[in-house]
């Protein structure tokens, strides 16, 4: 017979880790210079793109567009709005914004996000914009 012990049993985990599901190892990347207000990042720099780790605030982010962008949502919700089309995206969904297309979002609650951005120039770390 085999018995298996879940080390995890009687481990609690802190409110701050619940409220943050990204580990310090990420936190401790370049923090994004990102214009939008209540929209925090930390940067994951290649030669030819950026992995963004976005944590989000409930609010909204006008129209824009640049190159071409891929996320995944962490935790929270968003009303995207990507052509003129709005679909809402919540923990596990995907969205795919292609190069040059105008698109927005609603944060309805404090949300977390990964973005993939097809240049690696998207968002600068705070410390180089001088």
């Amino acid at each position: 017979m085999k018995i298996q012990i879940n080390p995890f049993k009687n481990v609690k985990l802190t409110e701050s880790i619940m409220e943050n599901p990204f580990p310090q190892i990420i936190t401790n990347l370049p923090e994004a210079d990102i214009p939008f207000s209540g929209v925090k990042g930390w940067i994951s720099q290649n030669v030819d793109h950026q992995v963004v780790f976005l944590e989000i605030e409930p609010t909204k982010v006008t129209e824009h567009s640049h190159c071409a962008q891929w996320g995944i949502v962490v935790e929270g919700e968003i009303n995207l709005t990507i052509g003129g089309i709005t679909k809402t995206y919540a923990k596990g969904d995907s969205y795919y914004i292609p190069d040059g297309v105008v698109h927005s979002a609603v944060f309805k609650t404090k949300t977390w996000a990964i973005d993939y951005f097809a240049d690696n120039k998207r968002y600068l770390p705070k410390e180089d914009k001088k």
